[in-house]
């Protein structure tokens, strides 16, 4: 296993369990021993899609313990009004986790396990994709080759796997840049451990075409992203000046200013990071080597699904391990054709999903056109599943349906949206009525 991250972790705990020898190899030093993440450590929204696959190795209440349920967008305008939208149906909510946090509860259970080996600072150096033999720089002092039957890589969004296979006939990379680099800040706690902010929300200030956000922590503080444009008026590029982000601030997120910890020098001191995404084909090479996660399908984090979609990539293969006998001339092709389309799918979620966060969420004819989603679907639920619910919390729903049945809903919505005086007439019986009889129309009697 190249890469020791959560999903490399969790993968070589279901692999162990089907009774295979995995060797774990990790770049970085241990977290547990040296701390590898600057400042805060990342959060991320963890939701159905992951919990369910960490239930398959006995991870749930535990470490949901550890983590913070958001039952909505805690919406924040410019001029600090607050609005809120939930994320779905009562009780429903999406978890804020410490990346660092699960990383290393994965790494305690994968040691625990008698087949499998953690081997940390050593860093990929080349993959032989006919063999899985694999070759390491351990401490940056030497080589080791590395003998395997098969490897899978399950190094992140940057993968030296991935990288080597460019060399390899017929395999198709394609990365696209994101208009939008980011920052993290950070929102500390009060005096007394509580939160500045309400504690149960995903806090978002949408500005169009950038947008501040906030996951609450355990501790009382908030890790905040600031996602701007890289270049442009206003972007990381033309915001050079103290005053002129001073200003930037306080025109934009003056409601957040009181709370936030020295954004103006953070911001001139930290460089942005890039979002990207990557869609390769193959996944799988030779039926040796395999892509997993990020390595397989780094996507942008609007919809907050990437650590999902990885953990997600585990239980679909742990289910094909044994529903192929054990067999990886089968093993292989299956994985990557029951993924391959649905992480394509969940990369398209995401990228849109930065407008409705960034803009949308902000303005009062789409928060309506929510509540009408949500009120129709409770009404119907065998009918209408709104999208986020269903990318968020039907695991049983597979991404790539979530984006077809999506772009339908989308279209009748935008045609009810078009009833005049649906601003004031939104809760009469015959908007339902016009709901119903286009959803019937749309997708039969039964979604």
């Amino acid at each position: 296993m190249a890469g020791g991250g959560p999903v490399g972790s969790l993968l070589a705990i279901l692999l162990a369990r089907h009774g295979y020898q995995v060797g774990l190899y990790e770049g970085r030093p241990d977290s547990r021993v040296t701390n590898i993440y600057q400042g805060k450590s990342i959060n991320i929204a963890l939701s159905d899609r992951g919990w369910h696959s960490l239930a398959q190795i006995g991870i749930g209440s535990d470490a949901k313990d550890r983590a913070i349920p958001m039952y909505h967008r805690a919406i924040h305008g410019v001029d600090g009004a607050l609005s809120e939208l939930p994320y779905g149906k009562e009780g429903d909510a999406i978890w804020s986790v410490s990346r660092g946090g699960i990383n290393e509860q994965l790494l305690d259970i994968a040691e625990r396990e008698p087949n499998v080996e953690t081997h940390f600072e050593h860093r990929l150096v080349n993959v032989d994709f006919e063999t899985a033999s694999a070759v390491f720089q351990v401490q940056s002092k030497h080589e080791l080759t590395v003998e395997a039957d098969y490897l899978f890589a399950a190094d992140g969004a940057n993968s030296k796997v991935r990288r080597l296979a460019h060399n390899l006939p017929r395999f198709s990379y394609s990365q696209t840049y994101m208009p939008q680099s980011y920052i993290e800040l950070n929102i500390p706690a009060n005096p007394d451990g509580s939160h500045k902010l309400e504690k149960n929300a995903l806090h978002i200030w949408p500005r169009k075409h950038f947008m501040l956000i906030a996951l609450p922590n355990p501790d009382g503080s908030f890790t905040c992203t600031l996602f701007l444009n890289y270049s442009g008026d206003p972007s990381f590029e033309s915001l050079q000046q103290r005053a002129d982000v001073e200003q930037f601030f306080n025109e934009n997120f003056g409601d957040a200013m009181e709370h936030l910890e020295d954004p103006v020098d953070t911001f001139m001191e930290k460089t942005a990071s890039p979002l990207f995404l990557v869609h390769v084909f193959p996944w799988s090479f030779n039926c040796r080597v395999g892509l997993i996660g990020d390595a397989a399908h780094a996507i942008v984090p609007f919809y907050g699904q990437g650590m999902n979609c990885g953990f997600e990539d585990c239980a679909e293969l742990n289910r094909l391990i044994a529903a192929n006998d054990y067999d990886w001339d089968k093993i292989f092709p299956a994985y990557e054709n029951a993924r391959k389309p649905n992480g394509d799918a969940i990369a398209e979620l995401s990228r849109r999903n930065f407008i409705e966060m960034s803009d949308l969420s902000g303005d009062k004819l789409f928060q309506l056109r929510k509540m009408i989603e949500a009120k129709f679907s409770r009404r119907f639920p065998e009918l209408w599943t709104p999208l986020y619910s269903m990318v968020t919390f039907s695991p049983e729903v597979p991404y790539s349906e979530a984006l077809r049945v999506g772009d339908e809903q989308r279209s009748i919505m935008d045609q009810i949206m078009q009833i005049p005086d649906i601003e004031s007439d939104w809760d009469e019986q015959y908007v339902m009525d016009r709901l119903h009889d286009l959803s019937i129309e749309t997708f039969g009697e039964r979604q």
